[in-house]
Protein backbone atom coordinates (compact mmCIF):
# COMPACT_ATOMS: atom_id res chain seq x y z
CA UNK A 1 0.00 0.00 0.00
CA UNK A 2 1.28 3.45 -0.92
CA UNK A 3 0.37 6.36 1.31
CA UNK A 4 0.14 9.81 -0.25
CA UNK A 5 0.19 12.79 2.09
CA UNK A 6 -0.63 16.21 0.69
CA UNK A 7 -0.39 19.70 2.12
CA UNK A 8 -0.58 23.31 1.07
CA UNK A 9 2.26 25.75 1.81
CA UNK A 10 2.17 27.93 4.92
CA UNK A 11 0.50 31.33 5.04
CA UNK A 12 2.18 33.99 2.89
CA UNK A 13 2.25 37.78 2.89
CA UNK A 14 -0.09 37.93 -0.10
CA UNK A 15 -2.50 35.54 1.63
CA UNK A 16 -2.88 38.08 4.42
CA UNK A 17 -3.48 40.84 1.86
CA UNK A 18 -6.04 38.68 0.00
CA UNK A 19 -3.97 38.89 -3.18
CA UNK A 20 -4.18 36.18 -5.81
CA UNK A 21 -0.75 34.54 -6.15
CA UNK A 22 -0.88 31.81 -8.78
CA UNK A 23 2.57 31.53 -10.37
CA UNK A 24 3.84 34.64 -8.60
CA UNK A 25 5.19 34.34 -5.10
CA UNK A 26 5.42 36.01 -1.70
CA UNK A 27 7.28 34.96 1.45
CA UNK A 28 5.88 32.93 4.31
CA UNK A 29 4.69 35.02 7.24
CA UNK A 30 5.72 34.25 10.82
CA UNK A 31 2.34 32.54 11.17
CA UNK A 32 3.04 30.53 8.03
CA UNK A 33 6.32 29.31 9.49
CA UNK A 34 4.52 28.36 12.71
CA UNK A 35 1.92 26.47 10.70
CA UNK A 36 4.64 24.51 8.90
CA UNK A 37 6.40 23.68 12.16
CA UNK A 38 3.16 22.42 13.69
CA UNK A 39 2.64 20.16 10.70
CA UNK A 40 6.28 19.01 10.93
CA UNK A 41 5.66 17.84 14.48
CA UNK A 42 2.56 15.97 13.36
CA UNK A 43 4.45 14.19 10.59
CA UNK A 44 7.73 13.55 12.39
CA UNK A 45 7.12 9.82 12.95
CA UNK A 46 6.24 9.08 9.33
CA UNK A 47 9.04 7.58 7.27
CA UNK A 48 8.73 9.50 4.00
CA UNK A 49 10.69 8.19 1.04
CA UNK A 50 10.52 11.49 -0.80
CA UNK A 51 8.89 14.92 -0.84
CA UNK A 52 7.50 16.25 -4.10
CA UNK A 53 7.22 20.03 -4.03
CA UNK A 54 6.02 22.82 -6.23
CA UNK A 55 9.06 24.93 -7.17
CA UNK A 56 7.33 28.09 -5.92
CA UNK A 57 9.34 29.69 -3.11
CA UNK A 58 6.49 29.41 -0.59
CA UNK A 59 6.19 25.67 -1.21
CA UNK A 60 9.94 25.02 -1.11
CA UNK A 61 10.27 26.93 2.17
CA UNK A 62 7.43 24.85 3.62
CA UNK A 63 9.02 21.63 2.33
CA UNK A 64 12.35 22.44 3.96
CA UNK A 65 10.66 23.11 7.30
CA UNK A 66 8.78 19.81 7.08
CA UNK A 67 11.91 17.81 6.21
CA UNK A 68 13.96 19.66 8.85
CA UNK A 69 17.19 17.71 9.48
CA UNK A 70 15.97 14.43 7.99
CA UNK A 71 17.71 13.07 4.93
CA UNK A 72 14.63 13.09 2.72
CA UNK A 73 15.02 14.23 -0.90
CA UNK A 74 12.88 17.13 -2.08
CA UNK A 75 11.98 16.84 -5.74
CA UNK A 76 10.80 20.05 -7.40
CA UNK A 77 8.18 19.42 -10.06
CA UNK A 78 6.53 22.23 -12.01
CA UNK A 79 3.38 20.16 -12.43
CA UNK A 80 2.67 20.87 -8.74
CA UNK A 81 2.59 24.64 -9.26
CA UNK A 82 -0.55 26.63 -8.57
CA UNK A 83 -3.00 27.43 -11.35
CA UNK A 84 -1.64 30.19 -13.58
CA UNK A 85 -3.94 33.14 -12.88
CA UNK A 86 -2.60 35.30 -15.70
CA UNK A 87 -3.51 38.97 -15.38
CA UNK A 88 -5.09 38.44 -11.95
CA UNK A 89 -1.84 37.64 -10.18
CA UNK A 90 -0.86 40.20 -7.57
CA UNK A 91 -4.34 41.76 -7.38
CA UNK A 92 -6.80 41.30 -4.56
CA UNK A 93 -10.25 39.93 -5.25
CA UNK A 94 -12.00 43.28 -4.86
CA UNK A 95 -9.82 44.70 -7.63
CA UNK A 96 -10.46 41.67 -9.81
CA UNK A 97 -14.20 41.87 -9.22
CA UNK A 98 -14.26 45.43 -10.55
CA UNK A 99 -12.49 44.35 -13.72
CA UNK A 100 -14.02 40.94 -14.35
CA UNK A 101 -16.75 40.00 -11.90
CA UNK A 102 -18.22 37.33 -14.19
CA UNK A 103 -15.03 35.27 -14.44
CA UNK A 104 -14.23 35.71 -10.76
CA UNK A 105 -17.67 34.31 -10.01
CA UNK A 106 -17.02 31.41 -12.40
CA UNK A 107 -13.64 30.75 -10.81
CA UNK A 108 -15.20 30.16 -7.39
CA UNK A 109 -18.57 28.69 -8.36
CA UNK A 110 -18.31 27.09 -11.81
CA UNK A 111 -14.68 26.18 -12.61
CA UNK A 112 -15.67 24.26 -15.72
CA UNK A 113 -16.67 27.43 -17.60
CA UNK A 114 -14.02 29.71 -16.09
CA UNK A 115 -12.08 31.49 -18.87
CA UNK A 116 -8.72 32.95 -17.73
CA UNK A 117 -7.06 36.03 -19.17
CA UNK A 118 -3.56 34.88 -19.98
CA UNK A 119 -3.65 31.99 -17.50
CA UNK A 120 -4.75 28.36 -17.20
CA UNK A 121 -8.11 26.70 -17.26
CA UNK A 122 -8.85 24.20 -14.51
CA UNK A 123 -8.84 21.42 -17.09
CA UNK A 124 -5.25 22.32 -17.97
CA UNK A 125 -4.18 22.05 -14.34
CA UNK A 126 -5.81 18.62 -14.13
CA UNK A 127 -4.06 17.53 -17.32
CA UNK A 128 -0.62 18.33 -15.90
CA UNK A 129 -1.03 17.12 -12.32
CA UNK A 130 -2.78 13.75 -12.66
CA UNK A 131 0.00 12.16 -14.76
CA UNK A 132 2.47 13.04 -11.98
CA UNK A 133 0.24 11.41 -9.37
CA UNK A 134 0.05 8.24 -11.48
CA UNK A 135 3.84 8.23 -11.93
CA UNK A 136 4.39 8.48 -8.18
CA UNK A 137 1.91 5.70 -7.44
CA UNK A 138 3.69 3.41 -9.87
CA UNK A 139 7.18 4.32 -8.62
CA UNK A 140 6.75 4.23 -4.84
CA UNK A 141 4.76 1.10 -4.10
CA UNK A 142 4.49 0.41 -0.34
CA UNK A 143 6.07 3.78 0.47
CA UNK A 144 4.93 7.08 2.02
CA UNK A 145 5.20 10.18 -0.16
CA UNK A 146 4.57 13.81 0.78
CA UNK A 147 3.36 16.45 -1.68
CA UNK A 148 3.72 20.16 -0.89
CA UNK A 149 1.61 22.18 -3.27
CA UNK A 150 -1.19 24.75 -3.54
CA UNK A 151 -4.93 25.09 -2.97
CA UNK A 152 -6.25 24.55 -6.51
CA UNK A 153 -3.70 21.87 -7.33
CA UNK A 154 -4.50 19.93 -4.16
CA UNK A 155 -8.26 20.23 -4.71
CA UNK A 156 -7.85 18.80 -8.20
CA UNK A 157 -5.77 15.88 -6.89
CA UNK A 158 -8.41 15.08 -4.30
CA UNK A 159 -11.25 15.42 -6.80
CA UNK A 160 -9.46 12.84 -8.95
CA UNK A 161 -9.32 10.31 -6.13
CA UNK A 162 -12.96 11.00 -5.20
CA UNK A 163 -14.16 10.72 -8.78
CA UNK A 164 -15.60 14.24 -8.70
CA UNK A 165 -16.07 16.56 -11.65
CA UNK A 166 -14.70 20.07 -11.90
CA UNK A 167 -18.21 21.34 -11.20
CA UNK A 168 -17.80 19.95 -7.67
CA UNK A 169 -14.24 21.19 -7.15
CA UNK A 170 -14.96 23.81 -4.49
CA UNK A 171 -17.14 21.57 -2.36
CA UNK A 172 -15.94 21.52 1.24
CA UNK A 173 -13.43 21.30 2.71
CA UNK A 174 -11.50 24.39 1.76
CA UNK A 175 -7.75 23.78 1.58
CA UNK A 176 -6.23 25.98 4.27
CA UNK A 177 -2.52 26.58 4.66
CA UNK A 178 -0.66 23.44 5.87
CA UNK A 179 -3.87 21.43 6.13
CA UNK A 180 -3.23 17.71 5.76
CA UNK A 181 -4.81 15.29 3.31
CA UNK A 182 -4.02 11.60 2.99
CA UNK A 183 -4.94 8.97 0.42
CA UNK A 184 -3.98 5.30 0.77
CA UNK A 185 -3.88 3.18 -2.38
CA UNK A 186 -3.92 -0.61 -2.33
CA UNK A 187 -4.55 -2.89 -5.30
CA UNK A 188 -5.57 0.12 -7.36
CA UNK A 189 -8.22 1.22 -4.86
CA UNK A 190 -7.89 4.66 -3.28
CA UNK A 191 -9.16 5.42 0.21
CA UNK A 192 -9.36 9.00 1.42
CA UNK A 193 -8.14 8.98 5.02
CA UNK A 194 -7.85 12.73 5.61
CA UNK A 195 -9.02 15.72 3.59
CA UNK A 196 -8.02 19.22 4.61
CA UNK A 197 -7.47 18.25 8.25
CA UNK A 198 -6.44 21.10 10.56
CA UNK A 199 -6.22 19.37 13.92
CA UNK A 200 -2.49 20.10 14.27
CA UNK A 201 -2.96 23.86 13.95
CA UNK A 202 -4.98 24.50 17.09
CA UNK A 203 -5.94 28.18 17.17
CA UNK A 204 -3.47 29.33 14.52
CA UNK A 205 -5.44 31.62 12.23
CA UNK A 206 -6.36 30.55 8.71
CA UNK A 207 -6.65 32.89 5.72
CA UNK A 208 -8.91 31.93 2.82
CA UNK A 209 -7.27 32.94 -0.45
CA UNK A 210 -5.04 31.34 -3.04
Amino acid sequence: MIKLYMTRHGETLWNTEMRMQGRKDSPLTERGIRQANLLRKRLENIDFSVVYSSPSGRAIKTSKILVNSKNIPIIKDERLMEIDLGEWEGFDQKQIEKKNSEQLHNFWTNPKIYEPIGGEKFEQVRARIIPLIKEVINKYESKSVLFVTHAVTLKIIMSYFQGMSLDELWHTPYIHQTSLSQVNIQNGQATVVLYGDLSHLGKVKKVETI
